[in-house]
């Protein structure tokens, strides 16, 4: 690797929870092969009903015409989301060297396809930036599962004085294993399972006024059905040997409605806060398994982000889990973990500009290191 100049970039997020978009404007200084990072500011953009019901219905299927239709309005909000982070860290455009947008996953289906739908042009256009964008195919062309991504910030940006292990509870979980020295052939990392996707699908069907468990506090007034989650861990996607990646394909509507069933059939006097608890634990178990089968190096330290970290419930039932490895947020660390996501793709940004691999390949399986991402020049 030759060594970057660095500079300041966007990076924006949409994630399977469907929350809305995560918009980061970080400043990353060379350091070796590595980076300091510094978080300039941060915005979440959250989805109104009608957006949020948008992208599911298109995740369902849909129109030409309708998928049409909403990647440009998708582009707007991407763009409406940049221009507030802008703005709140007062970084004039001319010293931001590109935007980096994941997009928003219609369908992955890992080792064969996956589709991000975005509109960089609108991106560029209302900005006047470059952007960065739809980096997920290029190690799916390279016979990578096109997932996880965010391991090369990971090792990049956040490894520490020991092995590490920085697990990211969005919709889906993902950890990344981080060796001392960040070397990227020690890299390992995979998706775990679910992450919120199956609590937060849970309550809104089960509690219709709430979008998720604030802090956790329903499952904390529940009892987790244990047997459910015992046969729940026993499809084969959790015993399968990374790499690997899931994703809304199989944790669907569909899941979801089998779930409450199963627990409504295990224990017929289940009250909704004893399915909560059982979806809660079913996240916490399947990291904890994950780390038992699939991790053999000596990891010390797990740093917990993402919107699941939010959630005090989940957290002590991870830390029960996975004892005795010590337990942290990624905010008592670093910056606030819900941005860690999206400046990643910041950081993907700028290794497209620098002409840098972006995958990991012992995260993502593909046959070596690429760069990832198309260019969409700045107006």
């Amino acid at each position: 690797m030759t060594e970057t100049r660095g500079g300041v970039c966007v990076g924006l997020m949409s994630g399977t929870s469907l929350d809305g978009i995560s918009a980061a404007v970080a400043r990353f200084t060379p350091d070796g092969q590595r980076f300091r990072t510094e978080l300039l500011a941060f915005h979440v953009h959250p989805y109104t009903p009608e957006q949020r019901e948008r992208m599911l219905a298109a995740m369902r299927g849909g129109t030409a015409q309708e998928y049409c239709r909403l990647a440009v309005d998708f582009g707007h909000w991407l763009a409406d989301a940049a221009v507030v982070a802008l703005a709140e860290c007062g970084v004039a455009r001319a010293d931001v060297r590109a935007i980096g947008s994941h997009g928003q996953t219609l369908w992955h289906e890992p080792g064969h396809s996956t589709w991000q739908i975005d509109a960089p042009a609108v991106i560029a256009e209302r900005t006047g930036l470059a952007v960065v964008s739809d980096f997920r195919v290029r190690d799916v062309a390279a016979g990578g599962q096109g997932a996880p991504l965010v391991p090369i910030a990971d090792a990049l940006l956040f490894a520490g004085d020991g092995w590490r292990a920085l697990q990211n509870i969005g919709g889906i979980g993902n950890v990344t294993v981080v060796p001392p020295d960040g070397t990227l052939a020690s890299v390992r990392a995979f998706d775990t399972g679910p992450g919120v996707t199956v609590i937060d699908a849970v309550v809104r069907t089960l509690v219709p006024s709430m979008r998720y468990d604030e802090d956790g506090r329903l499952a904390a007034r529940g009892t987790p059905i244990v047997e459910v989650i015992d046969e729940l861990l026993a499809h084969p996607y959790f015993a399968a040997e990374p790499p690997k990646s899931t994703g809304r394909e199989l944790f669907d509507e569909a899941y979801v409605a089998r779930f409450i069933a199963r627990c409504r059939a295990a224990k017929r006097d289940a009250s909704d806060e004893d399915v909560i608890a059982t979806a809660t634990a079913l996240t916490a178990r399947s990291i904890a398994d994950a780390y038992r089968r699939f991790i053999p190096e000596p990891v010390t330290e797990v740093l917990l982000s993402g919107g699941g970290a939010r959630n005090g419930t989940l957290r002590m039932m991870i830390a029960e889990a996975i004892a005795p490895l010590a337990v942290r947020t990624f905010d008592e660390r670093y910056f606030d973990g819900e941005a860690k996501e999206a400046v990643a793709f910041a950081l993907l940004a700028l290794l497209h500009l620098e002409s840098r691999a972006g995958n990991v390949p012992t995260a993502t399986g593909a046959r070596g290191y690429r760069v990832l991402g198309a260019l969409t020049p700045g107006a």
